[in-house]
């Protein structure tokens, strides 16, 4: 009896040990089919979200070009030499630009879009304060001191432009 169950004990064990190696050997290449999965598919899902991505930093760019000062104040004119309407005026076309372009926060940093509002956003300031100065009566004159104003110092779409060509030479 005692031999039968040594005997069963000689087949067992070796039979365990080669049981526990295939268990940890599968389970390894389990683990490794799965995070070699994980990485295609993630490979992949960036391959389809970087020209999304570089796509919403061009229409970023586009935007700040396009509130910047210089740029808004020949494309906008003033409809009546009333210098409220006009200073209206150009801060609805910032933000008729600002709304068409909120999309784009999806695929863009946080910091870069607090950039690109913080551009937006001085810009607007930047036509309010000129406009509430005793000396502007007119659309003429608040356009010309803004153009004005914008030869002495750097356009805050300047600064958001510089961050966000900063940001697009990191993808790379």
């Amino acid at each position: 009896m005692e031999l039968d169950i040594l005997g069963l004990l000689l087949y067992c064990i070796p039979a365990l040990v080669t049981g526990a190696i295939a268990f940890l050997f599968f389970r390894e290449h389990i683990e490794n089919e799965s995070r070699r999965r994980d990485f295609l598919i993630q490979k992949d899902l960036q391959k389809d979200a970087l020209p999304l991505r570089l796509q919403a930093y061009e229409r970023l760019s586009l935007f700040l070009e396009r509130i910047k000062l210089s740029k808004l104040l020949v494309r906008v004119n003033p409809m009546s030499s009333n210098k409220e309407d006009y200073e209206n005026l150009l801060i609805a076309n910032i933000e008729q630009e600002f709304d068409h372009n909120l999309a784009q926060q999806i695929y863009v940093t946080d910091q870069c879009w607090s950039v690109t509002s913080t551009a937006k956003n001085a810009t607007v300031q930047m036509i309010r304060k000129v406009t509430m100065s005793d000396e502007i009566d007119s659309a003429d004159k608040l356009r010309e001191t803004l153009l004005t104003e914008m030869i002495d110092r750097r356009s805050p779409s300047d600064a958001a432009l510089s961050f966000i060509k900063e940001e697009v030479s990191n993808i790379w």
